[in-house]
């Protein structure tokens, strides 16, 4: 098919915009924009308001931990600990909310009256950039992408503008034992940002400066609340980028706490995951003291990485305050290109033979037939629906278009067909549209449905057996179900769309979910290849790094957050004692 005919068909008709769903991301940068409103509602609220407003939600059980970087090493208490395991919160079925094998998604805490004491603090810390507005604390609490619910909603949310301000709102709440959850671009789909026991949340939003830009090192120091796309715009007038892409919101801060990735992840030895690009962290701890985990050197082994210790470690640990980022020169020319197949497993095989030929693919995007029925249905095109295949090559021109050349050999050979490419830099902007929009184009086809989204990933040679042995189970199901895969590193999503009021929905997308993610374990995969665990992965986390490891990691939460006040309810599931 020539190529313009086939972008016609992508520019076609008037093209609706997908991201009505952004409508709480503009209200909240609306809000952000004043978020002094309510502040002093907030104190009165407090003062004469309803008791909704006048009850912290405290933790029942002492929870999370972060990831178990230099684990063994962390010097940790020797002397005898009582048992680190509160009275349970059970699901219908007598399972622990969260714990292994439980299929409750309503994430329940418990509550106490809130300290005026420590609302008066905060407001002397923030002045007007406090709220205990209702709308406010709703929205914080409610996550915007996600089925997870947690029974109840922050008490308070601050809007913190500086690092002093972030130590003195945290070392407060420690002493009042008050549990806080930070908050970002709200992108996050595993429950991260919900607050089932109440409390601070502490929106980082307002943190977005870029503190210093260090061009002939390539590297820059960044504020937890911007952007990674604004903080793309920023660079490009010096040639650099931050190549690390999730999804259209995401924050930096928050891109460290879930350890995220993206689409360009899986040339490794060129960009890899977020833990591969943050060279330093400044991080405020339970106690409120600052920490800061490395220089701003490119390699380093002086003592413990705590950088890798906090990045993954979703708030259990501390609150970033500073991100010093690798950065990497922008490609001189890119070529993406498209193809479609028969069969899910077709696309899957070409992807993995295109890696194995060592092609230097940027990218490679799998999204199934429909995913490309969502695609037409959201913004009124004419694309194929058949399982689709994206790539992207870069380099200088001749090498794009000998390594797209290339590719189209191979896509020949496996059933593939419409091998189109883009080079011109609007056409790509287009074609990439509809990758980094298909959660938005799902909920424009069913758009009173929520969510489930995996994200498993599995050693490369494992992808195209777990993406036909879901394929077939997913198409079976009564429920809609689409595909998008990071092809080229393993990592597979599917997105199911149901009712989380109707208990038959919600088990059947439990079921799915659960299927794909124990063939992937049984693969040597894992349950999250870049979202994160929340509260929705812990049931998994036994079967992937075995109870010693939990206790590891708990053992490192309890360390450094006595009080459990960082994020309590994540990560660690409720059923790992010691």
């Amino acid at each position: 098919m020539a190529f313009n005919s086939w972008l016609s068909r992508l520019r076609a008709s008037s093209s609706r915009a997908i991201l009505d769903v952004f409508r709480g991301r503009a209200r909240s940068q609306r809000r952000h924009s004043s978020p002094a409103q309510g502040a002093l509602a907030a104190t009165a609220a407090v003062s004469g308001g309803s008791d909704d407003r006048r009850f912290w939600l405290w933790s029942s059980a002492l929870v999370p931990l972060a990831v178990a970087a230099s684990a063994g090493s962390l010097a940790l208490r020797s002397s005898p600990e009582p048992s680190l395991c509160g009275a349970p919160v059970v699901d219908a079925g007598g399972v622990k909310v969260g714990g292994k094998g439980s299929t409750a998604y309503l994430v329940k805490g418990s509550h106490k009256e809130v300290p005026q004491e420590l609302i008066d603090e905060l407001v002397a810390i923030c002045g007007e950039n406090v709220t205990m507005d209702y709308d406010e604390r709703s929205f914080h609490g409610t996550p915007q992408n996600s089925f997870h619910k947690a029974v109840n909603i922050p008490d308070v949310v601050v809007f913190p503008r500086s690092e002093e301000e972030v130590s003195k709102i945290v070392k407060s709440c420690n002493e009042h034992k008050v549990p806080i959850v930070p908050y970002g671009g709200a992108t996050s789909i595993e429950g991260h940002t919900l607050s089932p026991n109440g409390g601070v949340c502490i929106d980082m939003t307002l943190m977005k400066r870029v503190k210093a830009l260090h061009v002939e090192d390539m590297d820059v120091v960044v504020e937890p609340g911007i952007g990674w796309m604004e903080l793309n715009e920023y660079l490009e007038p010096y040639g650099l980028f931050f190549p690390l892409d999730p999804g259209p919101g995401a924050t930096i801060g928050g891109m460290c706490a879930t350890r995220c990735s993206g689409s360009l992840a899986l040339l490794a030895c060129r960009y890899g995951t977020m833990r591969d690009n943050v060279i330093s962290l400044k991080v405020v701890l339970a106690n409120g003291d600052v920490v800061k985990t490395a220089s701003r050197a490119r390699k380093s082994a002086a003592g413990y990485d705590l950088t890798r210790l906090i990045i993954g470690s979703e708030g259990t640990l501390g609150v970033i305050t500073e991100v010093t980022l690798r950065l990497q020169k922008l490609p001189q020319h890119s070529v993406v290109a498209m193809c479609n197949f028969p069969s899910v497993k077709d696309a899957a095989d070409v992807a993995i033979a295109a890696m194995h030929s060592g092609i230097q693919v940027s990218r490679v995007e799998l999204l199934d037939e429909v995913q490309m029925k969502a695609v037409n249905l959201a913004n009124g095109k004419n694309l194929p629906e058949q399982p689709t295949l994206m790539f992207e090559f870069i380099g200088t021109e001749a090498y794009s278009l000998e390594q797209t050349t290339m590719v189209q050999k191979i896509v020949s050979e496996h059933n593939g067909s419409d091998f189109v490419f883009a080079k011109d830099p609007e056409a790509k902007k287009e074609l990439w549209k509809i990758r980094k929009e298909a959660l938005w184009a799902c909920f424009a086809m069913e758009p009173t449905s929520e969510a489930m989204i995996t994200d498993v990933c599995v050693p490369l040679s494992h992808l195209a057996k777990l993406i036909a042995r879901s394929k077939q189970a997913l198409d079976a199901s009564r429920l809609t179900c689409t595909v998008v895969a990071h092809a080229g590193d393993g990592n597979f999503h599917t997105v199911i769309l149901f009712d989380p009021s109707k208990d038959d929905q919600r088990l059947e997308a439990q079921r799915l979910n659960h299927l794909m993610v124990h063939t992937a374990l049984s693969m040597e995969g894992t349950c999250t290849g870049e979202h994160g665990v929340g509260t929705g992965k812990m049931k998994y986390l036994e079967e992937e790094l075995g109870m010693e490891a939990l206790r590891a990691m708990k053992k490192i939460k309890q360390a450094v957050d006595p009080n459990n006040i960082m994020n309590p309810g994540k990560l660690i599931p409720p059923h790992v004692c010691f």
